[in-house]
Formats: C-alpha cells, structure tokens, sequence
C-alpha cells in the first residue's frame, strides 16, 4: 500500500510553496477534464523541473561562476531527457531503452537539430553518467553557441530541454484526456505511484 502523503513534487513562486502529494493526484483524477488536466500538467511540470533543472536557473552570479557546472547541467539534463520520454510513450522504465529514448527525443523535438542522437547518447550521456566524462572529442561548455561541431554548450542546451519540458506540459493541457499522450501519461504516473508503495 502506498503513502497518500507521500510528496511528488513540490513548486515555489515567491514565498509560496506548492506540495503535489500522492492524494493530490488522486483528487484531480475526479475532476472535468479541463481542471485535472491542467492540475496533472503542472505536478507532472513541478516533477521534472524542480528535480532536474531548477537548481540550474538560480540567478546568482557567485553561484554561477563558482558552483555551477556544465558536466552536472549535461548530466541531469540526460536523466530529464529520458523521464520525459517515458512519460510521452507509457513507459514504466527506460532499462534496456535509454538509446531509444535519446533518439526519440532528439528526432521528435522541435526545439533540437541534433542529427547525431546516437553519438551525443554514447558521448555525451553515456560518458558523463557512466564515467564522469565525455568520449570521442566531445566537449561541454557554458558559453557560445548551442552546438559547434563536437561542442555542446550547457546552458543553452538546458534552456532547450526547459522549452521541451514545457512544450509537453502545453500539449498535456491541449490534448483529450482520452488521447494517447494523456493514455501513456497515466501509465506512467500509476507506475511512480506503485514504486512509492
């Protein structure tokens, strides 16, 4: 049995601070559509946002020059890049599926022209998370241009996958709660609450 309290997300504007609990969920599953959709869209957001990419967006110059980095920025972005995926396609888990969700990503986002998903998957994500550094020439970076040849730059590669994030939050509003993105998204949802229990 899970926990109703247990916390899925949390937001801040201001002062305010927003909890998303289990129970949360569940009320909003009973609503009309156009409210649990929007409320659903926003935990979903909240999720993702406040565990990948918001320590990120602290506007502190101190912070930026001497605790920021492109290494971890490339690395949460990576783990972002395939929780979105799975929860775009229903899938309880990404093992044995990360490739696949790279070149989903990449193939299927508007706000990306990367045309080489396999390389940037096996030089990019798989050399950051699996040993701490990138293969094949490739270099993260945190200034110039998005991507230069082998370059990527960190923080503007992060306001990319923010804009995708909340592309697909977007489309969760938009969309009939019976379409597929909400069919897969339900998937997903009942498999983070089940791994709570």
């Amino acid at each position: 049995m899970f926990n109703n309290d247990l916390i899925l997300a949390r937001s801040f504007k201001n002062e305010f601070e927003t909890i998303y609990k289990v129970s949360d969920y569940e009320k909003y599953l009973k609503q009309e559509d156009i409210v649990k959709k929007k409320s659903i869209a926003d935990l979903i957001y909240h999720r993702l946002h406040g565990r990948y990419l918001k320590v990120f967006t602290f506007d502190n110059s101190e912070f930026t020059k001497k605790h920021k980095s492109g290494f971890s920025i490339m690395a949460n972005c990576c783990l972002l890049i395939e929780t979105l995926i799975s929860f775009q396609n229903g899938w309880p888990t990404t093992e044995n599926k990360s490739a696949e969700a790279f070149k989903l990503f990449f193939t299927q986002n508007e706000n990306f022209k990367i045309k080489e998903s396999d390389n940037f998957y096996k030089n990019i994500r798989c050399g950051i998370l699996h040993q701490g550094e990138t293969y094949g020439g490739w270099m993260v970076v945190r200034e110039g241009k998005y991507k230069e040849g082998k370059k990527i730059n960190a923080n503007e590669f992060l306001k990319k996958v923010d804009k995708s994030l909340m592309s697909h939050k977007e489309k969760l509003v938009k969309s009939d709660w019976d379409s597929e993105i909400w069919n897969n998204c339900r998937v997903k949802m009942r498999s983070i609450i089940k791994n709570c229990s």
